[in-house]
């Protein structure tokens, strides 16, 4: 494993050099003012490595600003990178001009006139929250038509602050549910701030009981941190167990990162009341459906969170996102609420989905 973490810095640190030079080469500047562009380049790689070796030991600002800068900047390379290579293709074949790339105000303005744009639109797409209505109709017993609010990967820390969350229990608080699940993810890489900040307050104003199931990021952050968060917010966790609420049975897997997790069929054996399952990693749907169970909702994939990760994603998963269905056995992958990393959603979306579930008449 350290081999590969090794080849994909190496990899990492050798297309930022490109991307640097490419820059240095198509900057109408002085070479002082390149230098310190460059330097800016060379700050923001650095603050990726403090967000996950030093972020602990930073004041809480400067680990917000560390995080936002380092994780911004990644969005920023990717499509700077993208650019630069299809202008270099475009040049070896002679459908670009070699002056285009050379201390030319033509093409500074049009590389970076155009991701700008990106960034600006990503940010701003990123903020709307789209609301996803599911209906399900049911022959098992159930008393009453129940809602249901759905939601997964809120990374709420760094970047994702109090004041968002607290518009976020805003939003759920309006569609008056039953019951809020939330499929993992809720902290991102720290609980440092969750802890801190006072976050738990904005959980605690939930209208309905909420049942979360372990991410991967719980895990990151520390496991014994998050249980921490998750009673101070009032959240129950559900780790490979099941409760009954609302006259449903709801699962909660824990995470695939811990290799130790129970096989589904030894917590969730055949039931006569309507199953929810709460996995966080879309992976080895078929259980599911081995199992019995009714519906499962996951998130974890962001539907690759910006063009072209969601091509990736589609390739990767049986089902990167939305409705899918195996058997008797009913599924939705949500792109997730909230976001790692950069806040910039291009291609995708943010979204909760609002499940109404009732009897079969």
């Amino acid at each position: 494993m350290k081999y590969i973490l090794f080849a994909l810095l190496l990899l990492l640190l050798l297309l930022t050099g490109y991307v640097a030079w490419r820059t240095w080469c198509i900057l109408p500047l002085a070479n002082g003012w390149k230098l310190l562009i460059i330097s800016i380049y060379a700050l923001s790689f650095c603050c990726i490595f403090i967000n996950f070796g030093l972020k602990g030991r930073l004041s809480m600002g400067l680990a917000t600003c560390s995080y936002e800068l380092g994780n911004s900047w990644l969005i920023f390379f990717l499509y700077a990178l993208l650019f630069f290579v299809l202008l270099d293709l475009g040049r070896a074949v002679r459908l670009v001009p070699s002056s285009f790339l050379h201390n030319s105000w033509a093409g500074t303005l049009t590389v970076f006139g155009i991701v700008a744009v990106l960034l600006v639109y990503g940010g701003i797409h990123y903020h709307h929250k789209y609301r996803i209505p599911l209906e399900i109709e049911t022959e098992k017993p159930l008393d009453r038509p129940i809602t249901i609010v759905l939601a997964s990967d809120l990374h709420a820390g760094y970047h994702n602050r109090r004041k968002e969350v607290g518009r976020w229990v805003d939003i759920i608080n309006a569609e008056k549910p039953d019951l809020v699940l939330i499929a993992g993810d809720i902290i991102d890489i720290s609980a440092r701030p969750l802890l801190e900040g006072g976050f738990a307050e904005e959980f605690c104003r939930l209208e309905a009981p909420v049942y979360a199931c372990l991410g991967n990021h719980e895990y990151i952050s520390g496991d014994e941190k998050a249980r921490q968060f998750f009673s101070d917010a009032g959240i129950h966790l559900l780790k490979d167990s099941a409760v009954q609420a609302e006259g449903i049975r709801i699962i909660g897997r824990d995470d695939r990162s811990n290799p130790c997790r129970a096989a589904l069929l030894e917590i969730a054996p055949p039931d006569s009341l309507f199953t929810i399952l709460l996995d966080h990693q879309p992976y080895n749907l078929e259980e599911a459906e081995e199992a019995g169970i009714d519906f499962q909702f996951s998130g974890h994939t962001h539907h690759g969170q910006i063009w072209p990760g969601n091509w990736l994603t589609d390739l990767m998963y049986e089902c990167a996102y939305g409705n899918h269905q195996r058997g008797d056995t009913r599924y939705y992958v949500s792109s997730g609420l909230g976001i790692w990393g950069g806040k910039f959603r291009i291609g995708t979306r943010s979204e909760y989905v609002v499940l109404r579930l009732e009897k079969k008449n």
